[in-house]
């Protein structure tokens, strides 16, 4: 079932862009390792994502939001699972996991339809 518009699905975007790219500071893990790397990496690349995908939100309307939905699904299995993969489950994992599993969810309830046109629909359909 899904139920959250593309419009909504951006605002997300830039909203656990943030919050990632924060998270080591709201939530108390300033350590340099891979605990802080993880998410503030992840965060950066969310957001550059979020500015190139074709959705009502992105700036320059380059990536197709399929392939969004597909970045962010595995952007949020990796954050989820990075306490146990890279050693540190035992300093913190709640806030990585929480948001990662926030970004697999999102992008399954997701509609993956925009109201943002496919620019190679038209030159497609001239073609034909």
């Amino acid at each position: 079932m899904r139920i959250i518009p593309s419009r909504i699905h951006g605002v997300l975007d830039y909203v656990v862009g943030l919050v990632l790219i924060l998270s080591p500071r709201l939530f108390g893990f300033q350590t340099g390792g891979f605990e802080e790397r993880i998410p503030v990496l992840l965060g950066v690349a969310a957001l550059v994502y979020s500015l190139i995908t074709r959705y009502e939100l992105g700036l320059f309307k380059v990536l197709p939001f399929r392939v969004h939905l597909i970045l962010d699904l595995v952007s949020g299995v990796v954050l989820a699972t990075s306490p146990w993969v890279f050693g540190f489950s035992e300093r913190i994992w709640g806030p990585h996991l929480f948001f990662g599993l926030l970004e697999i969810v999102v992008p399954v309830l997701t509609i993956p339809h925009t109201t943002v046109g496919d620019p190679m629909r038209r030159v497609r359909r001239r073609r034909v």
